[in-house]
């Protein structure tokens, strides 16, 4: 069973039902073993088009027998299922299922970059996943996410209210 870290986040609709309903649904996914989930924090959308609401995040630690692109599907499964269409870049989204690591291992393909490729500049990524994993190493870097958010400046990727 490989260990993988996601983020979570919602800014459309009722943002905290659709991200229990998401992590309840992966709960139900056979190769997938949900082990433990941030709390929720609040926070303001970075990038995208102006005049979007403010995002709940989240992360959460799975563990799951499924390779890369098979999870990928299911998270985008997961997405669909709860009312995401991927209509303008970066814009809003009922949900955002992201996987930022993978064990200790690099992917680079078509379809997923892993680890995910802002997870170092993004507080409102790192923030949530040092709750639950402080001690994860990105490993590209070979830091802690402890220690990437704390070297992160106060102002960049958002700060979580």
């Amino acid at each position: 069973m490989a260990k993988v870290f996601i983020g979570i986040g919602s800014n459309e609709g009722d943002r905290r039902a659709t991200i229990e309903r998401a992590v309840a649904l992966l709960r139900l996914r056979s190769g997938i073993e949900v082990r433990a989930v941030s709390s929720l924090a609040e926070t303001d959308p970075v990038g995208g088009p102006p005049g979007q609401g403010r995002f709940l995040n989240a992360a959460a630690e799975l563990a799951t027998a499924l390779e890369p692109e098979a999870l990928l599907d299911v998270l985008q499964g997961i997405e669909h299922q709860l009312g995401r269409r991927r209509t303008v870049r970066w814009g809003p989204r009922t949900l955002d299922l992201d996987v930022l690591l993978w064990d200790d291992r690099v992917i680079a393909n078509g379809r997923l970059r892993v680890p995910h490729p802002r997870l170092r500049e993004r507080r409102f990524v790192l923030e949530p996943l040092a709750e639950i994993a402080p001690g994860a190493v990105d490993p590209v870097t070979g830091r802690t996410v402890g220690e990437l958010l704390s070297e992160l400046p106060s102002d960049e990727g958002g700060d979580a209210t």
